[in-house]
């Protein structure tokens, strides 16, 4: 556990990392004493200083929702960072790479509350009735930490690696599509680079919504109506380069592009 200081320093470190795109080493080898806590607490520092300089909350991200990452860093559980204002992209605006320090992205399956949650008791029934529509989605994902080496503490702490996200225009009920059994397709420049299928998240996309909202809970947080939940990717992280473009096919979903300037 670190001090309150502590917890700011990090805090500063990860912010200077992201303004400067330059990555540091591992928390966890500079910080050994760094825990979970201490990661969602450094990361809420951040969170409300962005939120204090005029970004506001539109939803959430879920990490490590597959068994084979939840292995890979030793935990039994995903964990979740924030999407705000300032990270949200649009399919038409291309965008730099260069403002990132190790840019990659992935295809979800994202929800869009038209109800807010329950919170401890979420259940997946809950999820269905609340979620508005479904939407194909690319994320982009960067790591402060320096070359992607990261554990638990190391990616909580840094917003769970989350730095933008964008929606498609298609729009679907969750009723009227099999949220299990969705197939992916990431293409760069024509050619498929990943390919993966809904039920990679936690087997069923709607659990880790309903697991997000049982979490968030315990820190007095809400997935409240409008809300963007990301609950995960479907396939392995792509490497972004300046100049790539990405388009995203969901098979009864529809599509999403994200493209990155020269």
């Amino acid at each position: 556990m670190l001090s309150d200081d502590v917890r700011r320093e990090v805090a500063d470190t990860l912010a200077e990392a992201e303004r400067t795109r330059s990555p540091v080493p591992p928390l966890r080898e500079t910080y050994p004493n760094l825990d979970v806590v201490d990661a969602y607490e450094i990361q809420l520092i951040n969170i409300r200083r962005r939120l204090a300089a005029g970004a506001t909350v539109l939803g959430h991200k879920v990490g490590l929702s597959s068994k084979a990452m939840q292995d890979m860093m030793g935990v039994d559980e995903p964990d979740y960072g924030h999407l705000l204002s300032d990270m949200a992209l649009a399919e038409d605006t291309p965008v730099s790479a260069g403002r990132y320090c190790m840019p990659r992205v992935e295809v979800e399956v994202a929800f869009v509350l038209g109800a807010t949650l329950p919170g401890a008791e979420c259940t997946e029934a809950d999820v269905l009735a609340a979620t508005e529509y479904i939407a194909p989605s690319i994320e982009l994902i960067d790591s402060r930490i320096d070359n992607w080496n990261i554990k638990i503490g190391d990616t909580i702490a840094d917003n769970a690696s989350s730095a933008g996200f964008v929606l498609g225009q298609d729009r679907v009920k969750p009723a009227d599509i099999d949220l299990r059994g969705i197939e992916a397709r990431l293409h760069r420049g024509g050619e498929e680079v990943a390919a993966g299928r809904s039920d990679a998240v936690l087997g069923d996309p709607v659990v880790a919504v309903a697991w997000l909202a049982r979490k968030v809970a315990g820190f007095g947080v809400s997935l409240v109506a409008g809300h963007v939940i990301m609950p995960g990717s479907v396939h392995r992280a792509i490497d972004v380069h300046p100049g790539d473009d990405f388009e995203a096919v969901l098979d009864g979903l529809g599509s999403v592009r994200l493209s990155f300037e020269e």
